[in-house]
């Protein structure tokens, strides 16, 4: 079972010191796949002049930008650091760069389109563009924090972590959520890649995550392992269910997903056409024609 964390101590519009060097503010933006709202993040110190970086600035809210520009009154906001251009963490960045004259960092947007036909908010924020693409393993340095960008695609082809390196602790994105498993929706989802991705984060040791949306991660290992474990056997139950005389998604979905809120079907259903592309990929499962939501599955 993963030991999933579903309480937060916020307010809209609050801003909340959570650790030393990092500070919340929370979207008023709730639902089915971003929880209470997005939450985003200031690293730096307390104190007029002191050098801030915002993380995952949000969706194009008022309230929000207002209750951003009131936190980091009389700081300096060096840089805006997107995980991922879906449409709950980027849309703010743009405004809020311009209103403090900070540059704004991401990687490179994807060139697959989302699912936007079902409605998800994983749809990508199509106008966003960064003023500098990153990369893996690059440092981003302030007054007394270090950032280190850490690749984690899966989720998006074009999702980054960021290792807040004085507290050894991780701002995963949508790469890791304490309140829920994540969604990994082709075609830029891809679950080979969301696999790596978490053993990369597991190798890393770190004491926190920070998730974009709910709380902290305190004790991140046994819920990476247990993340981990879940996608494993959701993969075990793919296959057992095409064992079982199941061709196509539509008839897995009810099954898999039967104690799960139906307003999650359509995304559950992405998430189990991303396995059964990695089993497609690894020679294991065949599809006709061709792998798609629509497509009829066989064990080969």
């Amino acid at each position: 079972m993963i030991p999933f964390v579903r309480t937060l101590d916020f307010a809209y519009g609050r801003c909340d010191r959570v650790s030393p060097l990092i500070r919340r503010v929370v979207a008023n933006n709730p639902g089915p796949f971003t929880f209470t709202g997005t939450g985003t993040y200031l690293i730096g110190r307390d104190g007029p002049g002191a050098d801030v970086a915002v993380i995952d600035p949000g969706p194009p809210d008022d309230d929000h930008l207002n209750a951003l520009l009131r936190a980091v009154e009389g700081q300096t906001v060096t840089h805006v650091l997107v995980t991922h251009t879906h449409r709950d963490h980027a849309p703010l960045a743009r405004p809020f760069a311009q209103a403090t004259g900070a540059v704004v960092l991401a990687a490179r947007p994807p060139v697959r389109q989302i699912h936007a036909s079902i409605g998800l908010d994983e749809e990508d924020d199509d106008d966003f563009v960064p003023d500098r693409i990153l990369h893996d393993g690059e440092r981003i340095e302030g007054d007394g924090w270090t950032l280190e960008t850490l690749a984690t695609p899966g989720h998006a082809s074009n999702h980054l972590a960021f290792a807040l390196i004085e507290e050894n602790a991780l701002f995963c994105g949508d790469h890791v959520m304490g309140w829920s498993t994540t969604v990994v929706a082709p075609p830029d989802g891809d679950m080979v890649d969301y696999m790596a991705s978490l053993d990369a984060v597991l190798a890393r040791g770190f004491d926190t995550l920070w998730p974009t949306h709910g709380a902290p991660i305190t004790d991140p290992r046994p819920f990476l392992e247990a993340y981990r474990d879940h996608r494993l056997e959701r993969e075990r139950q793919v296959l057992a269910r095409l064992a079982a005389g199941d061709r196509q998604i539509a008839e897995m979905v009810p099954v898999l997903y039967a104690a799960v809120d139906r307003r999650l079907w359509p995304a559950a259903s992405l998430s189990v056409h991303a396995h059964l592309l990695s089993l497609v990929r690894r020679g294991i499962v065949a599809a006709q024609p061709e792998p798609s939501l629509q497509a009829v599955y066989r064990i080969v």
